[in-house]
């Protein structure tokens, strides 16, 4: 496929993602709820059908909490965050008349994507029923109820999706979607210079006359690429008067062209040939990064016109400081196709060091989010966000030190696309 047809793909699909699939349940967070006695429509199963359900916003409570009804029992249901880590607070009325926490017996459970159950007890806070467990990010999950009081059960289902929804796997194939399991891995990390592409001048060939003459014929101009062996030029000896010929000692390019016909040899170079297969990246690092930079180091090296990479090592460090303080660093680069020319500007990336991350994600795959920066899971057809603690970023990878678990795959490459269908769907709020 190419790109004309994939950029296509892109922004034809992408539009009917949310109105096809699943798209984390039109923007209230699909908070549908059903009683036990079934007089609340219910979504949760059903999800093919959300772009043809008007959604309600939920009765609120004094608390600014959720009202959920069933004959003359009310339950008031809220997160709270004043002062503690997000959890769950309860308050229970019969009749218009508020209920003793301790007439009533309370249990949630939150059944997340990928079949994780947060099964959460209430005891008594204040005027209130305290749930026993902290309500952690996202905040996505069926939420099944069940309050008793005075030996009576009321029951409540809905779903609180928020950062989800769902895409066919032949629509998430058309449209690139790369996906990565998380896991530990060795980082590198390393530091960003500036520089130049420059000769090596240990592949220069200064070349003179065998003998002082006459120059007879000139065979080869200035940046013209010769083989090692080849005629360069022909010269009649002043003493034997004998023609004898200037060959190539190497392959390479004529950079400096000393010679024309009927001119006198007379011991001076006459043409100068580089071996262009290896080049020098000067570099510039400066005082505060210089300690870290040792010989022997891996680098990075990337052509700015062209975005071309190469790969080399820290041959040499120049301890004499240049005119704005920085310090010359070497790396000699294979050029077998001529590709970098002496002169270029180029960036690089200098190994300084390794760290051993337990967990760590592509950077490709992150993207921001309310006030975080995730990812998105991936299970089966469904994608949710993970909202991420990052430690160390360096290269293509981002520490993780909490918020995903290990061995879960993630959207790596395209996560925009995720993105997009989440905010359409209006399902990325806080709530």
């Amino acid at each position: 496929m190419n790109n004309t047809m994939k950029h296509t793909l892109k922004h034809t699909l992408l539009p009917l993602l949310s109105i096809a699939f699943l798209t984390a349940c039109g923007g209230t967070n699909s908070e549908h709820a059903h009683s036990s006695h079934g007089d609340a429509h219910s979504s949760h199963g059903d999800h093919g059908d959300h772009g043809d359900v008007a959604e309600v916003e939920p009765e609120k409570g004094p608390h600014h909490g959720r009202l959920l009804k069933e004959g003359d029992f009310t339950l008031e249901l809220a997160i709270f965050k004043t002062g503690v880590q997000p959890e769950f607070r309860a308050w229970a009325t019969k009749n218009g008349k508020a209920l003793s926490p301790e007439e009533v017996t309370l249990n949630i459970k939150l059944s997340r994507l990928g079949g994780k159950v947060d099964n959460i007890h209430f005891a008594q806070k204040g005027d209130a029923l305290r749930g026993d467990t902290v309500i952690y990010e996202p905040h996505s999950f069926v939420v099944t109820i069940n309050a008793t009081h005075d030996g009576v059960t009321h029951h409540w289902e809905y779903d609180n999706f928020e950062g989800r929804t769902k895409i066919a796997t032949a629509v998430a194939e058309s449209l690139e979607i790369g996906t990565a399991v998380a896991a530990g891995i060795v980082m590198q990390k390393t530091i960003s210079v500036y520089g130049q592409i420059a000769a090596n001048s240990e592949r220069l060939s200064n070349i003179t006359a065998r003998f002082d003459g006459a120059i007879k014929s000139v065979s080869v101009s200035q940046g013209e690429s010769v083989r090692k062996g080849q005629k360069l030029a022909s010269v009649e000896s002043n003493e034997s008067l004998q023609r004898f010929s200037i060959t190539a000692p190497m392959s390479g390019v004529i950079t400096q062209r000393n010679a024309n016909v009927g001119e006198q040899t007379a011991g001076r170079q006459l043409f100068t040939l580089m071996d262009t297969r290896s080049v020098w990246a000067e570099l510039s690092v400066f005082p505060g990064d210089l300690a870290q930079v040792k010989v022997g180091a891996a680098v990075t090296v990337t052509d700015t016109s062209s975005g071309q990479s190469f790969t080399g090592k820290v041959g040499r460090i120049d301890l004499l400081a240049q005119a704005n303080q920085a310090v010359n660093v070497r790396v000699v680069l294979e050029n077998e196709n001529g590709q970098l020319r002496p002169g270029s500007h180029v960036t690089a990336s200098i190994t300084v060091g390794e760290h051993a991350a337990d967990l760590a994600v592509k950077r490709t795959g992150l993207q921001a989010f309310r006030d975080f920066t995730v990812v998105y899971a991936q299970i089966g057809e469904e994608y949710e966000v993970r909202m991420l603690e990052l430690g160390l970023q360096a290269g293509e990878w981002a520490e993780v030190l909490g918020g995903l678990e290990p061995g879960t795959r993630y959207v790596s490459e395209n996560s925009y696309v995720i993105k997009a269908d989440i905010e359409k769907s209006g399902a990325s709020h806080d709530h």
